[in-house]
């Protein structure tokens, strides 16, 4: 937290719309050797470091060391630090947001918020829904910038917020404060630690043709939430989409 808000000579680019911190590197250094030290036989890949380790295991932990990192170096509270078990499925987690001191975590059955449990999700119409999206970072040179689902999503539902952090909007969507979400293009890093929490709760993660989302599949776009509202969103984006 000592690089909270100090944006000015602690930041790169890592693109036109994506930087990275000392604080991102240095998170993830202390979490990869933590998780090497404790346990060996699962490979690592961290949003900065890459894959490591036990390269041929079919397990992997999955790092963002700080998801949403423009908000952090600006000084806006909504990040977290995420770190997710991939088995074949998103299958347990924890994120944790320094800022508000909130603790997200699964064990691939049930999932808390701190020490409380949260319960499973509950339907409700499209137009009742409070969504969450984000934008792609090559957003500024690509026709796929998801302002077209954007519109549509938001001409149906109650509003769309977009915060900026996707693991951060999944962890929302699994303790009832977004009712979904949607984004195109993501990273394994951005997904994993969210979509085990949402799972636990009885939701559903997708790609945007409704398959089960992999971190090795051909789409890493995300489409999350309760059964009834997954079904809601998948339709609408695939109408867009056609």
């Amino acid at each position: 937290m000592r690089w909270f808000g100090t944006i000015d000579g602690a930041a790169e680019s890592k693109g036109l719309t994506e930087i990275v911190t000392e604080a991102d590197v240095a998170v993830e250094a202390h979490i990869v050797e933590s998780l090497r030290q404790l346990t060996p036989e699962i490979g690592v890949l961290g949003e900065e470091s890459g894959r490591s380790g036990a390269l041929s295991n079919e397990k992997l932990w999955v790092i963002d060391p700080i998801d949403g990192t423009t908000n952090f170096a600006h000084g806006v509270p909504y990040f977290g630090v995420c770190i997710g078990l991939w088995d074949g499925e998103a299958r347990i987690s924890a994120l944790f947001n320094p800022a508000t001191d909130e603790l997200w975590s699964t064990d691939g059955q049930h999932a808390w918020l701190n020490d409380r449990q949260l319960p499973a999700l509950r339907g409700k119409p499209m137009n009742a829904c409070l969504m969450g999206s984000g934008f792609p970072y090559d957003r500024q040179i690509t026709e796929d910038d998801n302002t077209r689902e954007w519109r549509a999503v938001m001409k149906r539902c109650r509003g769309v917020r977009r915060m900026g952090a996707a693991a951060m909007d999944l962890a929302y969507v699994a303790a009832g404060r977004l009712d979904g979400f949607w984004e195109p293009r993501l990273k394994p890093w951005d997904v994993v630690a969210g979509a085990a929490l949402v799972r636990a709760v009885g939701g559903i993660v997708t790609d945007f043709h409704g398959r089960p989302w992999n971190i090795d599949g051909p789409d890493l776009s995300i489409v999350a939430g309760a059964p009834e509202i997954h079904a809601q969103t998948l339709q609408i984006l695939q109408e867009v989409r056609l």
